[in-house]
């Protein structure tokens, strides 16, 4: 279960324990799901002769992983929906075999203006690699309940 909106203040820090190794498949059936055909994701050649030498993990694969491993720990059955994305960074890119973790930071709260049972909780998302690399940051808003 996640936390309710009391049960999040600002400072608090979550050390998500889902880590893990992006896969060639992982970077594949993502890019394909989303009809994202850049070949810099899919096509080894053409990637040797960029600036990172081989593919390199879909971008919004690193999003959506950094994102999602936070939801058991926070929003999970607690959240009404995201509000919105914003300050979305990727400091690295990252490789297949990369092994991925990630932290939340509450960074911002305040009530809901239309809704009595729910606050907007802001919350600063962050990935890492293994060598402890940022990889990607993103700030996110939330309309989290409130305890009955």
């Amino acid at each position: 279960m996640g936390k309710y909106y009391e049960e999040l203040n600002v400072g608090d820090v979550f050390n998500h324990k889902i880590t893990r190794t992006v896969t060639e498949t992982d970077n594949l059936l993502f890019s394909t799901l989303t009809h994202n055909t850049q070949p810099l994701h899919l096509d080894e050649e053409y990637s040797k002769k960029t600036i990172f030498g081989e593919r390199i993990v879909n971008s919004l694969y690193t999003l959506s992983f950094v994102v999602g491993i936070s939801v058991n720990d926070l929003t999970q059955g607690t959240t009404q929906g995201n509000l919105g994305f914003e300050d979305v960074t990727f400091s690295n890119p990252v490789k297949i075999g990369d092994t991925l973790n990630g932290v939340t930071e509450i960074v911002g709260k305040r009530e809901s203006k239309s809704r009595n049972n729910a606050g907007i909780v802001r919350f600063e998302h962050r990935g890492y690699n293994q060598r402890n690399e940022l990889v990607v940051k993103v700030k996110r808003a939330g309309l989290m309940l409130k305890k009955e």
